[in-house]
């Protein structure tokens, strides 16, 4: 069930997302919820379009990162916005690893290394839509064997749905008939202020992060292996603060990724609980929005490569514009044996769930 043109009211067009790819039709699904807020996909990389929610005063804007079509999508400069990820979230260092005895070797594109699946990840791939109802939708994608030079033919369920408390819920779940490593996340841009052109710095928004751990990179941002105490580093975000009080600390791990762009170690009761995660406040609008999940990571990255691009309605997307919180297990942990495990096996069942709640703080 597609919600009808007229009723969308993010001003993005039903027939912009609709277009055959690989003999696959791609289309754009709109949630709702009963307090009139909506959540605009497409099946298109599963990327989120549009998330209308109001501020402090009731007014209604679109606050996450994307573009007016296909067309835009399959061109844009940043092919990651706001999709899902995988069959790897995050990195794999030089693309290779090993499993079971065996060398894998992954498409190399970012160089040195593996980014977020490869050159075909899963958010060029147009997966079979479901909309069960106005509250929810169902996206399948079968990842074969080989592809992106990963093992095992994998199937992934990945459900949204978006509830009357302002919470879009992103389940995962998937199988798989040989070994394999899987890591699936979000990669949404949220610009809590609302986007526009341009969209404002996501400096003076207040983070929460629970913690108390985080890895160090090199400079290809692939994990030392060290796990490091956030206490005295830019890092800390156990306590609220501002995002550009340490943006451009001149700490050795900010420089390499340019501001953040670092795995967060959640504090955990015990494995696989869904748990608070973060917290942000955008002080203008008012916005506020709370992450929980079950993975055991939080990539924390602040969009600091962007260059200013065209995306939904008119709106730009400078540098450090959107804020990201990737609910996943660890960057390169095939190749850490002490990360927490990413394989998944015959007749075993991947699960992942990460809410994000939307608010006010008024």
């Amino acid at each position: 069930m597609n919600t009808k043109e007229t009723e969308v009211m993010c001003g993005l067009s039903r027939k912009n997302f609709q277009k055959t790819i690989n003999g696959k039709e791609t289309d754009l699904y709109v949630l709702k919820n009963n307090l009139g807020n909506e959540v605009a996909i497409t099946n298109f990389g599963g990327a989120i379009v549009a998330i209308m929610v109001p501020d402090k005063d009731g007014k209604q804007a679109n606050i996450i990162q994307g573009y007016d079509s296909i067309d835009d999508m399959l061109k844009a400069p940043v092919p990651y916005i706001s999709t899902i990820i995988g069959r790897y979230a995050s990195r794999i260092c030089k693309g290779k690893f090993q499993l079971n005895g065996k060398e894998y070797q992954l498409p190399v594109n970012e160089d040195p290394n593996t980014l977020h699946g490869g050159n075909k990840g899963f958010n060029t791939r147009v997966w079979d839509a479901m909309q069960m109802n106005e509250n929810s939708l169902v996206l399948n994608y079968i990842s074969a064997y080989g592809e992106e030079g990963f093992s095992g033919e994998v199937k992934i369920t990945v459900v949204y749905s978006f509830n009357n408390d302002n919470e879009l819920c992103i389940e995962y779940m998937a199988t798989t008939n040989k070994r394999t490593v899987i890591n699936l996340t979000s990669h949404a841009h949220f610009s809590l202020a609302g986007i526009a052109n341009p969209t404002p710095g996501i400096e003076d928004i207040i983070c929460e992060i629970n913690a108390n751990y985080y890895l160090p990179v090199d400079k290809t941002n692939i994990p030392t292996g060290e796990i490091r105490f956030v206490d005295g580093t830019p890092f800390d975000f156990r306590n609220p603060k501002t995002i550009g009080t340490d943006i451009d600390n001149k700490d050795e791990q900010i420089k390499n990724a340019n501001g953040f762009d670092h795995c967060y170690v959640l504090n955990k009761n015990e494995e696989g609980e869904l748990s608070f995660a973060a917290r942000i406040k955008e002080p203008t609008s008012g916005r506020t929005m709370e992450v929980y999940t079950t993975e055991p990571g939080l990539q924390f990255y602040t969009a600091n490569h962007s260059d200013g691009h065209k995306g939904q309605n008119g709106s730009t997307f400078p540098n450090r514009s959107a804020v990201c919180f990737e609910a996943q297990h660890f960057p390169d942990s095939p190749n850490h044996p002490y990360f927490p495990s990413v394989v998944l096996r015959q007749g075993e069942q991947y699960k992942q769930k990460t809410i994000y709640k939307f608010g006010v703080d008024k």
